[in-house]
């Protein structure tokens, strides 16, 4: 009997049971593991004094993740800062807003939130000219949210509280896997990282967004299966799609 069709996919398992990609494997009889290639660690008071952010001055957030979420206000119960009422908080997308629920009064803030489009999102921004704004986000900010920040003239600083680092991944062996699949640049460096002499030979690559894409393409992968697109604006559509037109 031959063996499934085996897709590691460089994230955490989903919580819900109605996941499509638990609809993938019954549909084409595949093995999927997920495991993450990165994790997040949090900054330290002591680096976040040393790099002068004073917590503050500042009258606005811009947070693009939960993990932002989570360590702004992490380091502030870690350094005893009230967060102000008066605060402003400018989110990527709803889910990100009413995250805030988990330590604000989420009704009584001035929160913004913009359709998972941060140029949209700087825009609201560039409205509120005399704010404040500190950027909560790992080490890296992506250069295109740089650019919608500098053309909209915001104010800001880059707080970097948390830190983005490959994960350990000693346990997998990663020439068992017919199809990879990553969704940020990080994913591909940690591959090498993890995995130095990795040769993709056969193995079909899957990437989620143009970063990820032009990553890959630099350190000379091939990539088979692109997302987001207009014809397939999720990973598990693009995957369906490849599964029934190639043999592997």
């Amino acid at each position: 009997m031959k063996k499934p069709l085996k897709i590691l996919i460089s994230q955490p398992t989903p919580t819900s049971s109605y996941s499509p990609f638990h609809d993938l494997e019954k549909k084409h009889k595949i093995k999927i593991t997920f495991n993450p290639f990165v994790s997040i660690e949090g900054e330290t008071v002591k680096n976040i004094r040393l790099k002068k952010i004073h917590i503050p001055k500042y009258s606005a957030l811009i947070l693009t993740s939960r993990n932002a979420v989570n360590h702004y206000f992490r380091i502030c119960d870690e350094m005893r800062i009230t967060v102000p009422n008066s605060l402003k908080y400018f989110c990527i997308s709803e889910a990100v807003a009413y995250y805030l629920q988990k330590y604000i009064a989420y009704r009584k803030r001035k929160i913004y939130s913009a359709n998972n489009n941060f140029t949209e999102l700087a825009e609201m921004m560039n409205k509120h000219e005399k704010e404040n704004f500190l950027f909560i986000s790992s080490d890296k900010i992506k250069k295109d949210f740089k650019v919608a920040l500098e053309k909209n003239n915001v104010n800001y600083d880059h707080g970097p509280f948390f830190k983005i680092v490959p994960s350990n991944l000693s346990k997998i062996n990663i020439n068992n896997f017919q199809i990879l699949v990553f969704y940020t640049p990080r994913d591909i460096d940690s591959l090498f990282q993890n995995f130095p002499d990795f040769k993709q030979n056969n193995i079909k690559l899957a990437v989620f967004g143009e970063s990820t894409l032009k990553k890959a393409k630099e350190i000379g992968l091939e990539v088979d299966i692109k997302a987001p697109s207009s014809e397939f604006p999720s990973m598990s559509m693009a995957l369906d799609s490849f599964l029934k037109n190639t043999k592997l």
